[in-house]
């Protein structure tokens, strides 16, 4: 995270939707963990219309940075990729639950499926489908 000063997180979370989630994927597989907020009941869980969605981050500044308000109370988690596709993805599958990717300010991020995040995050850089 040495690369994160204060302008390049600025520049990062001008990102759009597209933008975070290929950001998101590579620390992810960088740094080998998967950042969530949690707090004595469990994650952060987020709404739409259609699903119900745990929220991950790709590193603890920008995990903390959206715990603010009715989150401030949350505090960043790092889970290891071992123990996310072993426990969480089976887990949030079960469950019925999406993932939301990097969310902004506004909410506004990528949704997928457990399955289709793992896979996202076992997919070399070349094979990328954007």
């Amino acid at each position: 995270m040495s690369d994160l000063t204060p302008q390049r997180i600025k520049e990062i979370l001008k990102f759009d939707a597209q933008q975070r989630f290929q950001y998101l994927c590579k620390e992810i597989k960088k740094q080998q963990e998967v950042w969530l907020l949690v707090d004595e009941h469990g994650c952060v869980m987020l709404n739409t219309e259609d699903e119900d969605c745990v929220p991950v981050w790709p590193n603890k500044v920008f995990a903390e940075d959206w715990a603010t308000d009715e989150w401030s109370h949350c505090t960043a988690q790092a889970f290891d990729l071992t123990t996310w596709f072993s426990r969480w993805t089976p887990g949030l599958a079960e469950d019925e639950l999406s993932i939301v990717i990097f969310p902004d300010k506004d909410l506004n991020g990528i949704i997928l499926f457990p399955e289709e995040f793992e896979q996202e995050l076992n997919t070399s850089p070349q094979k990328k489908r954007y």
